[in-house]
């Protein structure tokens, strides 16, 4: 009996081993930032967990929110839409890089009017988007239009109420467009907007108040307008041509940009390509230089590493444009910055 309780317990003993083993070789990471980028991370988490066990966590809780969670050292990554800039990162010891690009479009609840079917300029958006242009049928709106027929209905203008790295690429091009918008409304995570604008959380609250309200303009970005099936606005770029947004005209704006900056996050607004998005972006995700847990910081780097070249499809499919092969390559050999 007494050898029968001892292989019991040595039986017991090796099966809390194995146990621990196991666990031992999960390492869960948790992150938090930009909602731009929560559908497919959310993707890539899962996939990631089924083929190699770990979590990865990302809360959306906007750009803004993400860096300072990250500076604060609270959460393994961040995510932020706006790029840190490299002062900042020096200071706080940050290794950035982008992860997906994808475009921020002009979306519109207009009675009459199907996607892709009003144009606008970047003079006349911004001018639309500070305040100066409240009704639908302006002159203004008209000139661009002639074919169109434009109802006499005010203008709400839905914005980000959060920090948001999508309000910094929105208010960054429109600042270049209009030194009156920049004025009055300003470039950055946030914005000084007119008396006719709504505020909403994340991406998924500016749609919202597109679709509930007859006659609101906003901005989300593509994959969120892909999603709620949104009407798009027609928006000259700067070959003079009428651009809707879709993958294909993000992945050319990003064509001839040099990612070999500090940061790894060049300008790709306005680009000159004739198919040019004008108002492209990548998002980034922030890590520190040295961690005090080496297991988690191993866990971001292999988590980032896998999706970016086993997620490409996935990114696609949620209308994200992924990386170029290259640009791939140079993010996994920054990602080694990271200890």
């Amino acid at each position: 009996m007494q050898i029968l309780n001892k292989l019991a317990q040595g039986a017991l003993v090796a099966a809390m081993g194995l146990a621990f083993s196991v666990s031992a070789l999960a390492t869960d990471i948790n992150g938090a930032g930009a909602t731009f980028p929560y559908a497919v991370y959310a993707k890539w988490a899962e996939a990631y967990q089924k083929a190699t066990g770990n979590k990865v966590n990302y809360q959306a809780i906007g750009s803004s929110g993400g860096v300072k969670q990250i500076k604060a050292k609270t959460v393994d990554f961040g995510g932020s839409d706006a790029p840190v800039p490299e002062a900042d990162l020096d200071a706080a010891h940050l290794v950035q890089v982008p992860t997906v690009m994808g475009g921020v479009t002009i979306v519109m609840n207009v009675p009459g009017i199907a996607s892709g079917k009003l144009k606008l300029d970047g003079v006349t958006a911004a001018n639309i988007f500070r305040g100066a242009i409240t009704k639908w049928n302006d002159p203004a709106i008209a000139k661009l239009n002639p074919s169109v027929a434009l109802p006499d209905l005010a203008i709400t203008v839905a914005h980000r109420s959060d920090g948001s790295g999508t309000t910094y690429a929105f208010t960054n091009y429109l600042a270049k467009q209009s030194a009156d918008f920049m004025r009055e409304v300003g470039a950055g995570n946030t914005g000084n907007w007119p008396s006719n604008a709504v505020g909403g959380k994340g991406n998924a609250g500016v749609a919202a108040t597109v679709q509930k309200i007859k006659g609101t303009i906003g901005y989300v970005d593509i994959a969120d307008a892909m999603k709620n099936s949104m009407n798009f606005v027609a928006l000259k770029n700067k070959a003079g041509n009428y651009i809707v947004p879709n993958q294909d005209s993000v992945a050319d704006a990003a064509a001839g940009a040099n990612f070999k900056v500090k940061g790894m996050a060049p300008d790709l607004l306005d680009q000159s390509h004739k198919n040019a998005w004008p108002i492209t972006s990548a998002t980034y995700m922030l890590a520190y230089e040295k961690g005090s847990d080496a297991a988690k910081q191993k866990g971001v780097v292999e988590f980032f590493t896998w999706s970016l070249n086993n997620g490409q499809k996935m990114a696609e499919e949620l209308g994200f444009v992924p990386l170029p092969a290259g640009v791939v390559k140079m993010v996994e050999a920054e990602m080694k910055n990271i200890k």
